[in-house]
């Protein structure tokens, strides 16, 4: 590598090296051609010599820039529980969790004492690839999965016949879904809609929405002519939302592109009445939205340049002990200097479509605030490079938007965490994340007086098993029989996965929430072990808490397995417990009867006489 070019290249925020998680002290080069790539999507010549200003070296936290908490938090200290939306069944869903389950759930949690209701993403994917499922790989994080509309509150809209088989099948069918529902309010929309209401929506969404549903018009109609749904798939004339075969195709298309507009209209209105059941039941905080760390190449946002994307680069993480390979994400990567040069204005926004609902908001791998791994699109993930951000600007910016809206919110900072970035996160006010099974040692389990309060701690996330699965290593087993790890590893794992279960029984005992002779060795996990697990949360010093509804109403199969796609039904199992009978299930009633004594909400206010 020329020095000029690892000159140009730190200085732009660019790492020229990173550490090898195999050889203890050495070193891996970033290849020149991944710096000349990265420098060249961020407008420089790689071949010049650095000037400005460079990328901030420190995560230095604004004066001021704090995210808001409840008033009262930090004395009475808060709990929630989480789902995957489209999990949810009822009697009257269309086969996937909808916002009118959201609704019922808000007020059963609300009422149980629970102060959030989580959920995972809900971003716009692809209606036209509905098996492009994966929450965290959205189209679009400023629209809506106008999947999650609930059709029976729309009016003008009949069910179709093949409802029974939907509601009664225990993994969503998203192409099934999609022809049921979207096909429902394709017909209702056709009726007659109510036209003023929907030309305010659209004004009020500008060219953004406009652009968003022109996508998703076209993306409908090329597959329909045999193209992929994504824009990349397109005929090059189709791939600039400028060109003049884009202009005739949306006028071509102007009816469909104000169905998908009456869309997002519907499916923010039924989100924004769940958010206010879920004030109404009581919360401090509503509801808790996650928001994913990136959006698709091929997708709307980097169509219309919503995204400010970089070029040829894609999102993941080096090589590291877990995961020989790296990982890439396949995600598109924001450009820092469009950023800059536009006021943050892209990543404004996108916050702001979140916090128009949210009483709390999750940010995914939230160290993407100060860099992001960035891999060149086709090479390996050992070719990338970490590119800083403006993390002053970026935190203050979130902070700004968080106590305008009063807004909590929380970062996902699990994986490679740069030293000082838990620091800096808490200077600002943004809650770590905290996950029991996580917090170990070389002596076992961490005691709780070692979580930090500007926290959430749970037991587990989406991309692991229920604490009952966990207990059983059913995860072990399945990453075996997906082939993600050889027998050797396979067995390795399951004999440490029964010393974990034995350091697990000892940290509960020891911390006086679990009592009485509990047998490590039992097959299944006793009941026990999961009330004194979160009895033990509820008494860390973690200022929000949270259950995850599996734990207490299934379902028991993991909800994601990384590294796998087909494999297995990754974003689709159904929970086995209509909604209608969860108040009323044993588990649930228990383990929130003890959340709500170990934390309980605090008295509202008297009203004014």
């Amino acid at each position: 590598m020329a020095p000029d070019l690892r000159a140009l290249a730190e200085h732009h925020g660019l790492t020229t090296a990173y550490d090898d998680p195999f050889e203890e002290g050495a070193a891996r080069p970033v290849p020149d051609a991944t710096l000349r790539l990265v420098l060249q999507g961020l407008g420089m010549d790689p071949g010049g010599a650095p000037s400005g200003p460079g990328a901030a070296r420190r995560m230095t936290v604004p004066r001021g820039a704090e995210c808001w908490l409840p008033p009262g938090l930090k004395d009475a200290p808060g709990w929630g529980i989480f789902c995957q939306l489209y999990e949810l069944r009822s009697a009257r869903n269309w086969g996937i969790g909808d916002f009118a389950d959201l609704t019922k759930l808000a007020g059963i949690c609300g009422a149980a004492g629970a102060d959030f209701l989580g959920i995972n993403p809900v971003h716009a994917l692809f209606l036209a690839a509905p098996d492009r499922r994966s929450p965290f790989s959205p189209s679009n994080r400023r629209f809506l999965n106008p999947l999650y509309i609930a059709p029976d509150l729309v009016e003008g809209v009949a069910p179709p016949g093949d409802l029974p088989a939907l509601r009664a099948a225990e993994s969503v069918d998203y192409p099934a879904v999609a022809r049921a529902k979207i096909g429902a309010l394709r017909r209702a929309f056709d009726r007659g809609v109510d036209r003023a209401a929907l030309d305010r929506f659209a004004a009020e969404g500008g060219a953004p929405l406009r652009l968003h549903a022109l996508f998703e018009a076209i993306s409908r109609d090329m597959v329909d002519r045999g193209h992929g749904a994504g824009w990349r798939d397109w005929p090059e004339e189709l791939r600039d939302p400028g060109s003049a075969e884009v202009r005739g195709l949306a006028e071509a298309l102007s009816d469909e592109v104000r169905f998908h507009i009456w869309l997002q209209m519907i499916a923010r209105r039924q989100l924004s009445d769940a958010a206010g059941a879920a004030r109404e039941a009581g919360m401090r905080i509503g509801l808790y939205l996650d928001l994913a760390v990136g959006e698709v190449p091929d997708g709307s946002s980097t169509w219309s340049g919503a995204a400010a994307a970089l070029p040829g680069l894609t999102v993941g993480a080096p090589p590291d002990m877990f995961a020989a390979r790296g990982q890439n994400w396949e995600l598109a990567a924001p450009s820092p200097a469009e950023l800059v040069r536009t006021d943050f204005a892209p990543f404004r926004e996108m916050i702001r479509a979140q916090l128009t609902e949210a009483g709390a908001l999750r940010i995914d791998h939230a160290m993407a605030l100060w860099q992001l791994f960035l891999i060149p699109e086709g090479a390996s993930p050992a070719e990338g490079t970490h590119l800083r951000y403006p993390f002053p600007d970026m935190i203050a910016a979130l902070a700004e938007l968080s106590q305008r809206h009063e807004a909590v919110v929380i970062g996902e900072d699990l994986g490679f965490v740069p030293k000082g970035f838990r620091r800096a996160m808490g200077q600002a006010n943004v809650l770590s994340y905290r996950i029991l099974v996580f917090e170990q040692d070389e002596s076992g389990f961490r005691p709780r007086r070692s979580y930090p309060e500007l926290a959430l701690a749970c037991l587990s996330t989406h991309d692991l098993p229920v604490l009952g699965e966990w207990w059983r290593g059913t995860d072990v087993e399945v990453r075996r029989r997906y082939g993600l790890v050889d027998a050797e590893q396979s067995g390795a794992a399951a004999a440490h996965r029964r010393t974990e279960r034995a350091a697990l029984v000892e940290r509960l005992r020891r911390s006086g929430t679990l009592r009485g002779r509990v047998p490590a060795a039992a097959a299944e996990l006793p009941e026990e072990v999961l009330d004194a697990a979160h009895r033990f949360l509820a008494r860390t010093p973690s200022l929000l808490t949270a259950v995850r509804l599996a734990d207490l109403v299934g379902p028991d199969i993991q909800t994601n397995v990384p590294g796998t796609t087909d494999e297995h039904p990754n974003w689709q199992p159904r929970s086995p417990t209509d909604i209608s009978r969860i108040a009323a299930h044993p588990r649930f009633a228990r383990i929130t009867g003890l959340m709500r004594a170990e934390r309980p909400r605090p008295a509202a206010p008297d009203a004014p006489t």
